[in-house]
């Protein structure tokens, strides 16, 4: 998907970032499909994911739709993933995201087995998505690359600011946002938990990586 093409990071920034869709094409797969995105989510929770998201309807991470004084001590940090799961009525794109490519590689391995007959897209560092793959039995199809960021590179926030707010590829999650939740941390306002959370309830598709942010968090309140 391109949308998780260009998280912004180094090698080493990227290591703990796996990302798996499951979508079928309308028109063509599409009837039937709901059972079978179903199918992939579950089979994904049994392996661990930190994330799963239904573009349509989000991931657990949810911001609140009411709003009040009371929300802070009423409202969710998270809904259960089975909520996402039941929530897949229609022919949308489901994912799950991995912070550890030995959970991945177990589920690519059960999801071969259930030749569910839909397009199956991982997006991560290319070497060990191809290295998941070959393990799990699967054979590469097609790679898309990002080429990076070009022009007066000079005029985008820092460094960690972009880490965190690219990992919502539809642009949910502002500069500003990711600044303050920096800044938050950085005076012992929020821990890089609590900042993370905040951060991923933006990104509406649920590929928000709550393990790297808290990461970049940690490292840039001790000054990394």
């Amino acid at each position: 998907m391109t949308n998780t093409l260009h998280r912004f990071g180094s090698r080493d920034s990227l290591r703990d970032d796996y990302i798996i869709f499951a979508m079928a094409a309308r028109g063509i797969n599409d009837q039937g499909a709901p059972p079978k995105l179903q199918t992939f989510l579950r089979l994904a929770l049994k392996h661990h994911p930190i994330n799963v998201g239904n573009a349509v309807k989000g991931g657990i991470f949810r911001a609140s739709k009411a709003l009040t004084p009371l929300a802070h001590w009423r409202r969710r940090e998270f809904i259960a993933p089975e909520e996402v799961v039941e929530s897949i009525d229609t022919c949308t794109t489901v994912s799950a995201v991995f912070d550890d490519p030995a959970n991945l590689e177990a589920f690519l391995t059960e999801l071969r087995g259930a030749d569910l007959g839909i397009s199956i897209n991982i997006a991560a560092l290319t070497d060990e998505a191809r290295t998941c793959c070959q393990r799990a039995g699967i054979t590469r199809h097609s790679v898309e690359y990002s080429l990076g960021f070009h022009g007066d590179l000079n005029r985008l926030p820092d460094r960690h600011v972009l880490e965190l707010s690219t990992m919502c590829g539809h642009g949910m999650v502002a500069h500003n946002l990711a600044k303050k939740m920096l800044d938050w941390v950085k005076e012992g306002r929020r821990d890089p938990r609590q900042a993370a959370t905040y951060l991923a309830k933006f990104c509406t598709c649920g590929i928000y990586n709550t393990t790297r942010a808290i990461r970049v968090l940690e490292e840039a309140r001790v000054g990394k």
